[in-house]
């Protein structure tokens, strides 16, 4: 679950870590200037949407009278950032930054450990810190069951080689563990962390993921709501509960599993289609949630073909296939449709498909050969042999 800055900051606060004060959200440019007129000049207007290069977007200015704070709130609100549209804008007081650095934890999977990184060079994207400058980031691994100590975390801000403020990052930078161990977060980024003209630290951007698997621990995330930076096609996804993220390509992609999605998305792309979407609709298969999925890529004008690909485990391909088949009764689409079914009693399943075929529905037995099917019938690319 993606935070907006203005919750990722109302997060962080909850845990002591310092956010700018007197921050508030605003929906139109009317609230915008009463918000600022209220806060104080100068402000900061924030576009609030879940993509970077909100500033360079023209997504985040600087108001210093009631007229500019109108001025740039009707610009910033509608604003197209990456396919974003902005509908709500974050106002705080602007802050005077003699320094501007970058910090994050996170998990590392492969060492089965907290990543914590730091670095003097904050402000700009940490990937290209990352490619151009490595050495300007200082990491550190934390073992979650010792968590990390005062004398670690200060031997870590001492490798950042901060010009400034050591002292005041360490302790922000507990609070901010402190924050992501307890409050159940995926990653949690601030970028930049600022040190002010005062030489006081404290997060002026905030980036929070946190762990749906542990949304039972915490019934206030509920509030959170995430849909107000959704397109169309999201928003329907989320009401009837599938992972949905849209794309910019023509061929609608469902599969069961995120791995076997993300799989889907890569084979495509490697014979030459564009996927349209990542939809996993877990394990099953069953017909109202086939037909729900197909209803989502239905409303996607772009698609052109709809690639259904199936890995049978505890689930039965027969009962799969049959999920499918009544699935496309319930939703009625017309859109050709390419199914690849594996795994358990695939053979029985696929019977099923090949005895219940429609003009519009196709099966193959491979993934690649699906996923040139789908292209070729999307009129896209040739068919591609990746067997070397």
């Amino acid at each position: 679950m993606d935070l907006f800055e203005y919750q990722g900051k109302q997060y962080f606060a909850r845990y002591g870590v310092p956010v700018p004060s007197g921050g508030d959200t605003a929906d139109t440019v009317d609230e915008a200037v009463a918000l600022s007129d209220r806060i104080g000049y100068p402000v900061v207007i924030k576009a609030q949407v879940q993509v970077g290069g909100r500033g360079k977007a023209g997504g985040i200015k600087i108001a210093t009278t009631t007229d500019e704070a109108r001025e740039h709130a009707d610009k910033i609100l509608g604003l197209d950032i990456k396919g974003h549209i902005v509908r709500r804008v974050w106002i705080e007081s602007a802050s005077d930054i003699r320094h501007e650095y970058y910090a994050s934890f996170t998990l590392d999977r492969s060492a089965r450990k907290f990543l914590g990184m730091l670095s003097a060079e904050g402000g700009v994207e940490i990937e290209t810190v990352a490619v151009n400058h490595p050495d300007a980031i200082a990491r550190i691994h934390i073992d979650p069951v010792v968590g990390l100590t005062e004398e670690a975390c200060r031997e870590w801000v001492a490798r950042a080689a901060l010009p400034e403020a050591a002292d005041g990052v360490a302790a922000l930078l507990l609070k901010l563990y402190g924050a992501f161990v307890q409050g159940d977060a995926e990653l949690m980024e601030i970028n930049p962390l600022i040190v002010n003209t005062d030489g006081v630290v404290y997060a002026l951007d905030a980036k929070v993921t946190l762990d749906e698997a542990a949304a039972h621990r915490h019934p206030d995330w509920a509030n959170y709501d995430q849909k107000i930076d959704l397109d169309g096609r999201e928003k329907l996804a989320s009401d009837l509960g599938l992972q949905y993220v849209g794309l910019d390509g023509y061929i609608g992609i469902i599969a069961n599993g995120a791995g076997l999605a993300m799989s889907t998305l890569d084979i495509v792309q490697q014979v030459g289609g564009s996927a349209a979407n990542f939809l996993d609709i877990g394990g099953g298969a069953k017909a109202e949630v086939v037909a729900n999925a197909l209803k989502v890529i239905n409303t996607d004008p772009n698609v052109r073909a709809i690639f259904i690909n199936i890995f049978g485990g505890v689930t039965r391909g027969e009962e799969v296939a049959k999920g499918i088949i009544e699935g496309l009764k319930l939703s009625g689409v017309t859109t050709p449709i390419v199914v690849r079914l594996d795994g358990t009693n695939a053979t029985e399943g696929r019977a099923i498909l090949a005895a219940n075929k429609t003009d519009n529905l196709h099966v193959e037995p491979t993934m690649l050969d699906a996923a040139n099917k789908a292209i070729q019938l999307a009129g896209g690319a040739k068919d591609v042999d990746l067997g070397g």
